[in-house]
């Protein structure tokens, strides 16, 4: 064998080399975790103080939502305005607070509520007599609502329905809603697809 021939020489791993490995390595975990803690902070305070997801369980809302819809609840607007007529929130059972209901707000703190003969009165702040509410943008003009109570709402109080008048667990029953027990108003349906939806209130009560 020539010299011109001689085989390759693979030289030892230096200690330089290894301490530049172990530093890249490094560098690079930590901006994983930087990119995680980042990610963490954007999210989570999106998830538990922004928006959360909910799962509608049971029949108290057809014909508006179904059982095993899928829904994003908006829980930042009640920080800057009130719950509107019409809203379809989600807020803690008053009987057991582990439990969350969906209803939709029909009488507003300081207002008075009145069903009779099947039909829904409400008495404004601002007036001295019941008014019968239009629900017609939301309800089957053959909707009944069932029970009869007059109620007059505290100011920091709700009275809220259900959309299925005959089954549904409401203010007919557990009394109105307390304002801290509110979480949010449901803003999308995301589930099923062929209901996907994003909801406004924008409803012509009549007055």
């Amino acid at each position: 064998m020539n010299e011109q021939e001689k085989e390759p020489i693979i030289e030892p791993e230096t200690t330089e080399k290894k301490n530049h490995f172990w530093k890249s390595s490094l560098s690079f975990g930590l901006e994983i975790v930087k990119t995680v803690i980042i990610s963490l902070a954007i999210i989570l305070p999106i998830r538990y103080f922004i928006i959360q997801p909910f799962m509608v369980d049971g029949a108290s809302m057809e014909p508006n939502f179904f059982d095993n819809e899928y829904l994003i609840i908006n829980e930042i607007s009640y920080h800057f305005t009130e719950p509107q007529r019409g809203d379809v929130i989600v807020f803690k059972n008053p009987e057991n607070e582990s439990q969350f209901f969906i209803k939709r707000a029909i009488a507003l703190p300081g207002e008075k509520i009145r069903i009779k003969d099947g039909n829904v009165y409400i008495q404004l702040k601002t007036e001295n007599k019941f008014i019968q509410i239009d629900e017609s943008d939301y309800l089957p003009e053959t909707t009944q609502t069932f029970g009869d109570c007059e109620v007059t709402l505290e100011k920091n109080e709700y009275f809220v329905l259900g959309d299925n008048r005959r089954n549904s667990k409401d203010s007919r029953i557990i009394g109105p809603i307390k304002e801290n027990l509110i979480m949010g108003k449901v803003w999308i349906r995301g589930f099923p697809i062929d209901r996907i939806s994003v909801f406004k209130t924008d409803y012509n009560y009549g007055f």
